[in-house]
């Protein structure tokens, strides 16, 4: 006897959403992607279409200089402010632009953490402790694709995909998802494979910060 399985069907994770399209955006998923419906989705920044400058404040003691690398950014890049601040000579604590911490650049080495890419040259006097760099970074919507999540990917969850799509190397496709406000049916949610509990308990938390709530 043939057994068949039912595939997932477009939205039917969906237990409620608010009124007309508020919770719905139209994602644009990048390319080599295969997408089903249910799948949760990560945002990906378009490097070439993003802008981050770099600076050093004004009131520094040393006077070294801060440089954006080539790419300046990477997918993993979030839109707001980078702040580093100088916890010696030489070294700087970087934190992203939700304060999160990402590392610790060294003048004269490129540092390349939580998505962007710079470099600081010692200049002729010495940076103190408190001394701040900035990185700000423009990016809005329209410079991010989205992808499959991956747990151990490092990008940020951006929804849900109402409906599934599948790209080549050089195509990029439309589709409808979950954005925000809404509470969903973890039980048809397409969790990617291998998703372990620990995991699955990161991906709900970061579904409810953007509003999206999981139901069992």
């Amino acid at each position: 006897m043939t057994v068949l399985h039912e595939g997932r069907h477009p939205g039917e994770f969906i237990i409620n959403e608010d009124p007309g399209t508020r919770s719905r955006e139209a994602m644009k998923i990048a390319s080599s992607q295969t997408i089903v419906a249910g799948a949760i989705l990560a945002a990906s920044a378009v490097a070439a279409d993003v802008v981050a400058t770099a600076t050093a404040a004004s009131a520094n003691t040393g006077n070294a200089t801060i440089a954006m690398g080539n790419p300046a950014v990477t997918g993993k890049v979030k839109d707001g402010r980078y702040k580093g601040i100088a916890t010696g000579a030489t070294t700087v604590a970087w934190e992203d632009p939700d304060g999160k911490k990402i590392g610790i650049s060294t003048h004269g080495a490129a540092f390349t953490k939580g998505g962007i890419s710079l470099t600081i040259t010692a200049g002729g006097s010495a940076n103190v402790a408190g001394d701040e760099f900035y990185v700000d970074v423009e990016a809005n919507a329209d410079d991010y694709e989205h992808v499959a999540y991956d747990p151990d990917g490092g990008l940020p969850v951006s929804g849900i995909a109402i409906y599934g799509a599948v790209t080549g190397a050089t195509e990029t496709a439309d589709i409808a998802a979950i954005a925000r406000n809404a509470e969903v049916n973890g039980n048809c949610i397409a969790w990617p494979t291998g998703i372990t509990t620990a995991e699955k308990a990161d991906a709900i938390q970061a579904l409810a910060a953007l509003g999206i709530i999981v139901r069992n």
